[in-house]
């Protein structure tokens, strides 16, 4: 890191949104992180460049989108910056993240209501009743799906009551990228699907997991079969903070300020201070560390 007179500056962080939305989710988190002093970039997923009352006029680039190549188009943004930033991932945004510091990018990396990689093969039956508009139908591997209001407010803000969810609707929600859900879903079973990642991989960046213990579409089940993976495979950090309170709206829900200041001083505390030549570098002696404690009680 560089400094600045007698302050140093603030890692940059990149936050990575999911399925059904577009980096307008974060706009919250933006300004919060912003106004702290920190570089923010929230690009959106590639063809998702407009606005959202543009992406559900004409949804046609998310059709076929695979998940490589919003993985590999999110690399190439990282790798373009002068250090590693701190990585944020909402929902399938949290799988992007983890595949992207699976290839050594990311000082640290904050994974809220993520979704699972391949061979993490928990699916509560929430998630099945949320995710039902599109694996419901066999049909629509290559096409885009949209939630209806009632469908978004199951999935997203069942704490929300239809009116007031139907405010958030209309400001965030798009059509999803079938094919990243079907991939996903069909990887359960498959530890060599696309999105694979090596949990045996000491020499990544610390994960913080966030779940929300009302969360429909992401149950804490899913994240702590994930955090168990990481933290069974190896000695790098893997933690896990449930808020239990919290649905899959954690990002914009009344007291999303909560959330946010926990990753950002969690991953603060966390970051490796290295450059992108380093990426390929292990971690230094002592840098790593080991809990005999459950994921279910680390902070």
């Amino acid at each position: 890191m560089s400094a600045a007179g007698n302050q140093t500056t603030k890692p940059t962080i990149v936050l990575i949104h999911g399925l059904w939305l577009t980096p307008r989710s974060w706009e919250g988190w933006i300004d919060r992180y912003q106004k702290a002093g920190y570089k923010v970039l929230a690009p959106s997923w590639p063809g998702l460049e407009g606005e959202v009352e543009a992406i559900r006029k004409d949804p046609s680039p998310l059709k076929g989108l695979k998940l490589k190549t919003v993985v590999d188009h999110y690399d190439r943004i990282i790798r373009n910056l002068d250090s590693q930033p701190i990585l944020m991932g909402h929902s399938f945004g949290g799988l992007i993240v983890q595949m992207l510091v699976d290839r050594g990018l990311g000082a640290a990396a904050v994974l809220i209501d993520s979704a699972q990689p391949a061979g993490v093969p928990v699916l509560p039956f929430a998630t099945i009743r949320a995710t039902l508009p599109i694996l419901g139908n066999p049909f629509s591997y290559n096409s885009t799906t949209s939630l209806s209001p009632k469908q978004f407010n199951f999935a997203f803000t069942n704490e929300l009551n239809a009116a007031e969810s139907k405010k958030v609707y209309d400001r965030y929600s798009i059509p999803a990228a079938n094919q990243i859900l079907w991939d996903a879903a069909l990887a359960l079973l498959n530890p060599n699907a696309s999105s694979k990642v090596n949990f045996r991989n000491a020499n990544r960046a610390p994960f913080l997991f966030i779940a929300g213990g009302k969360d429909h579409l992401v149950p804490t089940a899913v994240n702590k079969a994930n955090v168990r993976k990481y933290v069974q495979g190896s000695a790098a950090i893997a933690d896990y903070r449930e808020f239990p309170n919290r649905t899959h709206h954690t990002v914009g829900q009344q007291g999303w300020e909560e959330v946010a200041d926990h990753a950002i001083q969690w991953a603060t505390l966390h970051a490796r201070g290295q450059t992108l030549d380093d990426v390929k570098a292990a971690f230094a002696p002592g840098t790593t560390r080991t809990s005999s404690t459950s994921p279910e009680l680390r902070a």
